[in-house]
This record gives structure tokens, sequence and C-alpha cells, in this order.
């Protein structure tokens, strides 16, 4: 494919539109995932028991199957009513068939998808390593939904996105592979060991073990160096959100506002800026 084609085809428009695309995927995606792995829980575990394997309650669930269709009527989704961003537009935030709300989160989510993919194509340039980055930023997309309506960073995903982070750096197309490793096992060690040290401390949990494994596949893909940048960028902004959540009541006695959106927008964050405008805003370049 010659300059000018690339040139078109990643171009920031066409990327964005790709973006949109994506994101309404990925809003099947972080529905569906949670209630899939719940089914496959109850499964194994009453398997490892020895009880009867529960039957899934109404029909099989999958990122396929079935079609998306509303949960207040049943109302099956046309094709035109899909389309992202427009359709929800076109409906004007309504189901078609009962008129029940359509939350803002589904066009949200689009839109989001789409900026980041036109972000990342004028960050990169015409370069095919922009589709891998596009991909796992809707990777991060995804995790940072899930985690904050259920506190939960699928191993699905983030152990996916870390293997891929190693894979491409190995094939030369990111950071040198060394980066890529040690970038990696920082990020795992290093929120392993705050983990530990709080839970000594105080005999509590303050993080979850997905954590780790988000840390450490943004470090497989940005490398050791991005990772005092991302954590700090996130546990600042989390905890203004978090102060903010409790202040005006969002955040109920004994909850707490999970670390992975965070972490996956810090990290994010960090790719768009650029490591040396980072290390460079940080003094260390």
């Amino acid at each position: 494919m010659n300059n000018e084609l690339w040139g078109w085809w990643l171009s920031p428009a066409v990327l964005g539109v790709l973006g949109a695309c994506i994101g309404s995927f990925l809003n099947v995606v972080i529905h569906r995932l949670p209630l899939m792995l719940e089914r496959q829980w109850k499964r194994d575990s009453a398997e490892m028991l020895g009880q009867p394997v529960p039957e899934d309650a109404g029909e099989p669930l999958s990122l396929s199957r079935p079609r998306s269709r509303c949960p207040h009527c049943g109302h099956q989704i046309r094709w035109h009513e899909n389309i992202p961003v427009l359709g929800w537009l076109m409906l004007k935030g309504r189901c078609s068939s009962c008129q029940a709300r359509i939350s803002p989160r589904y066009p949200l989510v689009e839109l989001l998808t789409a900026a980041l993919f036109a972000a990342t194509a004028w960050k990169l340039g015409p370069q095919p390593v922009a589709l891998l980055w596009c991909a796992a930023i809707a990777v991060l997309v995804a995790l940072t939904f899930i985690d904050w309506d259920t506190t939960l960073l699928p191993d699905d995903l983030t152990l996916p996105l870390l293997w891929a982070g190693l894979v491409v750096a190995g094939l030369g197309w990111t950071i040198p592979l060394s980066s890529a490793l040690w970038g990696a096992v920082g990020g795992y060690l290093s929120l392993w060991g705050v983990y530990w040290l709080f839970k000594l401390t105080t005999g509590k949990e303050g993080m979850g073990y997905g954590d780790f494994k988000l840390l450490a596949a943004l470090g497989a893909w940005l490398g050791p160096a991005m990772l005092l940048p991302i954590l700090v960028g996130a546990s600042v902004i989390g905890t203004v959100v978090g102060v903010v959540m409790k202040a005006s009541g969002a955040l109920r006695e004994g909850r707490y506002v999970p670390f992975g959106p965070f972490l996956a927008g810090a990290g994010i964050a960090v790719f768009l800026i650029g490591p040396d405008a980072v290390l460079a805003w940080l003094g260390w370049y």
C-alpha cells in the first residue's frame, strides 16, 4: 500500500469514524462481559463444590448473541438505530417502541473512543503502529467502564493487553523489548508492594490484583520510566474525584472509588502527551 493510501486510511478522520464503531462494540463488552464472567464463575464454583451446575437464566449470552435489544420492552434494535452516536440522536435518547430512556453513556463511549482514535492518528501519523495503539486504547476504555461499574478488571482483558505489549515490543513495533519487560515487571511489583504494605499496616485490602495487572500492561506498552508519572497522575485525579464524590454524597459509606479507571486514563494521557514530553516536564530528560 502506497503512502497516499496509508495517509488516507490512517488519517484522524477515518480512524475517528472507526473509533465510533469500535465504541459501539465496547458498549456491548462493558455490559455483557461481567455478566458472562459471573455465569462462568457460578458454574465453576458449583463444579468445584460438587453441586449441581446452575442453569443460566434466560438465553445464552455472548458478545455477539443475542442481538441488542431494549432492556425494558425487549424491542430488537434495528440497524439504523444502532449507528454510533447518530442512532441515539435520531431516537432522541428514547426507545422507539416503549419510549424508555436510553442512557447517554452509550454515545459518550462512542464519542470518547472516536476522539482517542483520532488523537492517536494525529500523534503517530499514517503508520500501521497507530492501529496497534488504537486496539490498546479500546481495551483501556472497556476496562475503565467495567471497573467503574463493577470494581472488576477482568483477566480476559488485562492479560491479553499485557502480552500484546510484550509481543509488539518483541517485534520491534513499539519500545525495546527490554523496556517492555521491565515496565511490566515494575508495574506489577510496584502496586503489589503498595498492596501488601497497606494490608500489613491496616489489615485491609486497598486495591485488587487487577490493578497490578493493568499497570503491568501499561508498563509493557510505555516502559518503566512512565510508571511513576502514571501512578502520580492516577493517584491525584482519583483522590480529587473520591473527595468530590464523598462530599456530594455520591459515594456511599463502605464503598470506594476503583483505581483502574484512573490508571487507564493516566496511561492514555502519557501516551498522547508523549514520554519525552512527560520526562521533560518532570525534569528527568
